[in-house]
């Protein structure tokens, strides 16, 4: 083989100028784009010595670009004629494909040349249930033999042979009924649309199907004779050269993903949650819809998106009003100044971290582009050339100030909206409760929590204490069933028991588990040292016996907790204050208050373990 160093250039510096290009077109994945572009190289430049395909997997969130990376990299490598879009799924009976090898036929993509092949939403075609029972799977199932060596079968040589004979015969029929005068012949009825079609895929013919359709009848068996001697027409299809991307949303593995709905929890929290997300969680995640066998034939390579930072969401904001204002000079001559107030009200409105970046075209669009007719119309009337937009959060009004005119819209954000809608006292009573919670987490873990909030996106009130990640332990166990009590026992101490609210009930349940599992599962109550939570009926134990000590554990940390709010219940007074009055409050406002009343708290970032200090113990 001799191998091109110029073509090899042209074709490296192609690549280059593709991830430069990526990177312009995407916010926050420029990790992603340089694995994508090293792990793709070897299939680009020199696709003559791979031996099987190249797989790379794709894994994130929604709405992180997963998809679109791929589509806007196909067309800048001119790959479009080469390329296939397939999404595998095993209740889908809208397609007359039953397997790959069909759709890769029908994209054109059987003659065993470079090409590309995009699986996604992957997670659909799971090959086991929920509870771990294997899916039957009638659709598809050549996609393993594709990952495994890169080669797919065609039909068995009976069935080809079968179709090459029908083929025949019908064209014997035609002769016959011709001799005989029969009138009723259609023009070509051996040799239609589908005909063509079948014949290419099976004899591997290079000829388009239109020039099949119209090559004469004694040349086309003449071929069919010829093909049918030959024994590559009953070799598997070679794909060794195919570049097959995997892409999917696996919720096994982003358990965050399932807070769609929630536009108030820092952006980098979930950011920082994602991050520690690996290959080997992927691989578990894997096993929880598909075989062993199965998962080990997507490979290793496995690249994980980050959910957006708050600063990428930032960065996308100001690209969309960037965009949005070259069109408006462009189309119309005029120069927009957009204020940072339009910024924040985007941002607010718009950013629902584990949607990714949908719900931000969305809102600009809702937001800016509605209004900016208005205050177009005016310039445009009074040839005026530039418009100041700014956003009077006071007056909850869009404004326009065109020459010496300010134009005003009145506009309230969807999900400030909402916001505004909780009730004073209730917004009171949550964030009492939630700083029961934040006090609680402050005593037992030393630092303060990632985000308190008392006014969400919600229709009802409800508010939230976010944590660090903490290592369970038998200590910590103990502290988080604490810290679930808090909230309840907060409001029964500022509010008096008979006011205490119901809020308290989904803490309760989960600090139950715990204590369910502090006994039951992990043996950490010293007359307690068989597993009583075993399913498996052979094996059950009498889980009655343990509800006592149970019961008892629950009661003596309520006692505990409670004690440990009262010897604090200023703090909790005033940092209930400031909670209900602002809505939320960041990790250096509840470290302030907190010193203010001789409480000892750090500050810890989004990614931090809490975890006991084990490398010092083992004096290492």
């Amino acid at each position: 083989m001799i191998i091109d160093k110029e073509e090899i250039q042209k074709k490296k510096k192609k690549l280059d100028d593709c991830k430069a290009f990526l990177k312009k077109e995407f916010i926050g994945i420029d990790t992603i784009i340089d694995d994508v572009m090293e792990y793709l190289q070897i299939w680009y430049l020199m696709p003559e010595i791979l031996t099987r395909p190249v797989v790379i997997n794709l894994w994130g969130m929604t709405g992180v670009g997963k998809t679109d990376l791929v589509r806007k990299m196909v067309s800048f490598l001119e790959f479009q004629n080469r390329f296939a879009e397939i999404e595998l799924s095993n209740t889908d009976e809208t397609t007359w494909n039953k397997s790959v090898a069909d759709i890769l036929q029908s994209n054109g993509l059987s003659d065993e040349k470079p090409g590309i092949v995009l699986f996604d939403e992957i997670q659909r075609f799971n090959t086991l249930d929920a509870d771990g029972t294997p899916v039957a799977q009638t659709k598809f199932t050549d996609f393993w033999e594709l990952l495994s060596d890169g080669r797919l079968s065609k039909r068995e040589r009976d069935d080809l042979e079968h179709y090459l004979f029908s083929y025949l015969f019908r064209k014997k029929e035609n002769e016959r009924r011709k001799v005989n005068g029969e009138t009723d012949l259609e023009e070509n009825p051996y040799l239609n649309l589908w005909d063509a079609k079948e014949l290419k895929k099976y004899l591997s013919i290079e000829d388009d199907v239109m020039s099949i359709i119209d090559m004469k009848e004694e040349d086309m068996v003449k071929l069919i004779l010829k093909k049918q001697k030959e024994k590559k027409i009953y070799e598997p299809v070679d794909y060794s050269k195919m570049l097959i991307i995997i892409s999917g949303n696996l919720d096994e593995a982003f358990q965050m993903s399932r807070e769609t709905s929630e536009a108030d929890v820092d952006a980098n929290i979930f950011h920082a949650f994602t991050k520690k997300i690996t290959v080997v969680d992927i691989k578990n995640a894997l096993t929880r819809k598909f075989r062993p066998e199965q998962v080990a034939r997507f490979g290793n390579i496995h690249l994980i998106y980050f959910s957006l930072k708050t600063e990428d969401f930032n960065q996308l904001i100001q690209r969309e009003l960037d965009n949005l204002k070259k069109k408006t000079k462009a189309k119309f001559g005029v120069s927009l100044k957009i204020s940072k107030n339009i910024n924040a009200l985007i941002y607010r409105n718009g950013v629902f971290p584990v949607q990714g970046v949908r719900p931000v075209f969305s809102s600009v669009v809702d937001i800016l582009d509605t209004n900016l007719s208005k205050f177009l119309f005016e310039a445009i009337i009074h040839d005026d050339k530039a418009i100041e937009i700014d956003y009077l959060e006071s007056k909850k009004t869009i404004t326009g100030k065109i020459g010496s005119k300010v134009v005003e819209v009145p506009y309230l954000g969807r999900i400030d909206k909402i916001r505004q809608t909780n009730q004073l006292d209730a917004v009171a009573n949550i964030s009492v409760h939630e700083c029961g919670h934040a006090i609680s987490y402050i005593l037992y873990t030393g630092f303060a929590p990632l985000q308190l909030k008392s006014k969400v996106a919600s229709s009802y009130a409800a508010g939230f204490t976010f944590p660090h990640q903490i290592h369970d332990t038998r200590e910590s166990l103990l502290d988080k069933i604490k810290i679930y009590l808090a909230g309840g026992i907060a409001e029964e101490i500022i509010f008096e028991e008979k006011n205490a609210s119901v809020g308290r009930s989904h803490d309760r349940e989960q600090a139950t588990t715990l204590a369910i599992d502090y006994v039951r599962k992990y043996g950490f109550e010293d007359d307690y040292q068989a597993t009583y939570n075993l399913e498996d009926y052979p094996h059950r134990m009498q889980q009655d016996i343990t509800d006592v000590k149970i019961e008892k554990l629950m009661q003596e940390l309520a006692k505990k907790t409670r004690e440990d709010l009262l010897t604090h219940v200023e703090l909790l007074k005033n940092m209930s204050k400031v909670l209900s009055e602002k809505g939320s409050m960041e990790p250096k406002e509840i470290y302030d208050i907190a010193q203010k009343h001789q409480l000892e708290v750090s500050i810890k970032e989004e990614g931090h373990l809490h975890i006991a200090e084990y490398h010092k113990m083992l004096n290492l």
